[in-house]
């Protein structure tokens, strides 16, 4: 039996024409306000740059009810950055299918192959983002 790699989170931040960012933790790491601000200001550049440098009317932001998200320290920064963000129902039938449907491929995909390390799963996840998602 050869070691498999182990688990890698992703960050993935969507816009209406498709993926807009992808992070990656490093190990040893958690996901805590700090870190997430962090993601937060690479998002407004990258939404900067596909808009050309402009962001006129502003940036709708949804994400869940994690801990990390809603940190005070994380609000100050949707709101430094100019971000509106919506209020996220503790739970919604209409969104709970977004949370296990969105991208049901990898975990198909990747489950049956073999990765020896982390740079193996980030690529055959992004492969799969870029054939699948666009």
């Amino acid at each position: 039996m050869q070691k498999s790699a182990g688990k890698v989170l992703a960050s993935i931040f969507l816009g209406q024409d498709g993926i807009l960012l992808i992070s990656y933790l490093p190990k040893g790491q958690t996901i805590n306000a700090e870190y997430y601000s962090s993601l937060l200001v690479q998002l407004k550049d990258t939404v900067k740059e596909k808009r050309c440098g402009k962001v006129t009317e502003g940036v709708l932001f949804l994400h869940d009810n994690a801990p990390a998200h809603w940190a005070l320290a994380t609000q100050k920064k949707l709101a430094h950055l100019g971000f509106r963000f919506l209020n996220h129902p503790s739970y919604s039938p209409n969104l709970a299918p977004l949370d296990y449907h969105l991208f049901p491929g990898p975990e198909k995909q990747l489950k049956v192959r073999h990765s020896s390390s982390d740079t193996e799963v980030i690529a055959a996840t992004e492969t799969w983002l870029v054939t699948a998602k666009g």
